[in-house]
């Protein structure tokens, strides 16, 4: 009777090892995978039986050990590669979301005080990986005795460097591009692809067919033509109808040139009648169907649409135009006048809002601290984003040419 409960004991003591030795395992690959330090684990077990009847059971549970570690460590271990695309990709994307908004924010807040803007870009990301494991499992058996002795062990190390390429954006054919009017088939085309027409006109035009847009100086805000802000409003409505179509096509002996057409068919009554507005405020045929969009400030018939659009530096001195200052800087002449002295204007409309202040907004869109003063932008000042995302946008389009002999710095991330 004693001999059968020794055996069903040392049954269930030997079922606990196998339990155990899957324990170990587990957890030897879970610390190899989630830890980022250099890590030893190591245990050590002495297994006691009774007489040689058991050391069949012992060889086997010895095995089941060994198999168990085996595979936790080569089938059940994902490798750390394809995992950290996805997490990174989206870390790092937002990171350089934030810095681009803000470095364009800093930049607006600058010229308010005159002071130049600096462009730096993110160059190249590479994030490299690495782990190195190992693990060992060891046991003996005694063939004449009753002891045997079973040895787990494991390490490894992770690391993560991520070097992250600076690129300083300088040189003339930079500075002239900033300098360079957009091209007007470029803002166009962007209405065409659905940016507010009313937003993009007033963002990026100066005038259009000799109606003037307001316009920023050190001297304050000019206001616009007294028909301006009409046609651009007429411009979206006729646009959120479908009721207008831009396309470019290559006219005999010229480059490729852009046209503006108005269909006349499946045409409402109200959005015909803003058509027909708009083609006079714009002194344009009441007749013909495709108008020709070129640069400059007259037209030279009445079947041209003549636009002459701002540079990237002007919309920026135009947008900061609208920042916020301090009173005492402006009392100081440190920051040129802007919105807040000629909002009483006739003419005169504000494009965007950017606050100030000597903390920042716990709900802003974007935020910089520039002469120990906080600017924001509202998170739920929506025409304000709509116009700050598209200056960023406008700005993809400059043409900045390859960065030759350009200055690089490259920061190890560690």
């Amino acid at each position: 009777m004693l001999t059968c409960l020794q055996q069903l004991a040392h049954y269930a003591y030997l079922s606990e090892l196998k339990e155990d030795g899957h324990r170990w395992a587990r957890q030897i690959t879970f610390v190899m995978l989630v830890q980022p330090v250099t890590f030893w684990l190591s245990s050590q077990t002495t297994i006691r039986c009774m007489g040689s009847p058991f050391r069949h059971e012992m060889k086997k549970s010895a095995t089941y050990l060994l198999c168990a570690l085996a595979l936790l460590e080569s089938g059940c271990y994902r490798p750390i590669g394809p995992q950290s695309v996805t997490r990174d990709r989206q870390l790092y994307a937002g990171s350089l979301s934030d810095s681009w908004k803000e470095q364009t924010l800093l930049n607006i807040v600058k010229m308010r005080y005159v002071d130049p803007p600096v462009f730096v870009d993110v160059g190249n990301i590479v994030a490299s990986y690495s782990l190195v494991q190992g693990i060992n499992a060891t046991g003996n058996i005694h063939p004449n005795g009753t002891t045997a002795d079973a040895t787990i062990g494991g390490f490894g190390t992770y690391s993560n460097t991520p070097t992250i390429t600076y690129t300083p954006l300088t040189g003339n054919k930079f500075i002239r591009s900033l300098a360079t009017p957009l091209p007007p088939e470029a803002v166009f085309s962007g209405i065409q692809s659905g940016l507010p027409a009313d937003v993009t006109l007033f963002a990026s035009v100066v005038s259009i067919n000799g109606l003037k847009n307001q316009e920023a100086t050190l001297h304050g805000i000019s206001p616009a033509d007294p028909n301006f802000h009409r046609m651009r409003e007429l411009a979206r409505q006729i646009q959120v109808s479908g009721a207008v179509r831009i396309f470019v096509k290559k006219e005999a002996g010229e480059e490729m040139v852009s046209f503006a057409s108005f269909p006349t068919q499946n045409i409402t009554p109200q959005i015909q009648a803003d058509i027909t507005e708009f083609r006079r405020l714009l002194g344009l045929s009441a007749t013909a169907s495709e108008f020709k969009i070129v640069y400059g400030v007259n037209a030279s018939n009445d079947q041209e649409i003549a636009v002459t659009t701002r540079s990237i530096l002007s919309l920026m001195q135009t947008m900061a135009a609208q920042v916020e200052v301090p009173d005492e800087d402006l009392a100081q002449k440190r920051a040129f006048d802007g919105f807040e002295r000629s909002r009483d204007l006739p003419g005169i409309v504000r494009l965007m809002r950017i606050h100030s202040g000597k903390s920042v907004s716990p709900d802003a869109f974007v935020a910089v601290r520039y002469r120990s003063t906080w600017f924001w932008i509202d998170d739920n000042d929506l025409e304000s984003k709509q116009v700050f995302s598209l200056i960023m946008m406008l700005f993809t389009m400059v043409d900045t040419g390859p960065k030759e002999n350009q200055p690089v710095i490259t920061i190890p991330a560690h």
